[in-house]
């Protein structure tokens, strides 16, 4: 099962769409904040897709709650902006409040920077930016557990 995992859009409409139309086998894609309308938009474009979103602090007046936790393939995904964990200076707020949560993996972005590390059971990923930097991944859920991957347009 492939996940595409998505952040930072920044209004670059044209990129979140070749990111979902690179990855035809993504039938989810997780939004992490920062173009929120812009993956409202998609979603409404690529109905075929599941969308999850969360906001981030550029997307004001989002009445979407800032944290989400979702089984998806039997692993328990915790995502959110990062913005309110301080990602940007510490990932230990991140790290505890996703293991405390019983995430197998935690996403965030904010950062504008793809990071990917396991810890102790726990996989933390962050896809980059594509508005910033035109980066994004994808998690794969096989049959030994996780893979991640960021992928530059």
């Amino acid at each position: 099962m492939r996940i595409l995992v998505v952040s930072d859009v920044h209004g670059r409409t044209r990129a979140l769409c070749e990111a979902i139309e690179q990855q035809p086998t993504a039938g989810t894609v997780l939004f992490l904040g920062d173009g929120l309308r812009q993956a409202e938009d998609a979603a409404d474009r690529y109905p075929d897709r599941t969308f999850y979103m969360v906001p981030g602090n550029c997307d004001m007046g989002a009445s979407l709650p800032p944290v989400r936790q979702e089984t998806l393939g039997g692993k328990r995904f915790y995502f959110t902006h990062g913005h309110l964990h301080d990602v940007k200076y510490t990932l230990y707020r991140l790290d505890m409040a996703a293991r405390a949560a019983g995430a197998d993996i935690v996403l965030f972005g904010h950062t504008h920077t793809p990071y990917e590390e396991y810890a102790d059971g726990l996989y933390l990923f962050n896809p980059g930016s594509l508005g910033h930097g035109g980066t994004y991944g994808y998690v794969d859920i096989v049959g030994d557990g996780i893979r991640t991957a960021v992928v530059s347009l």
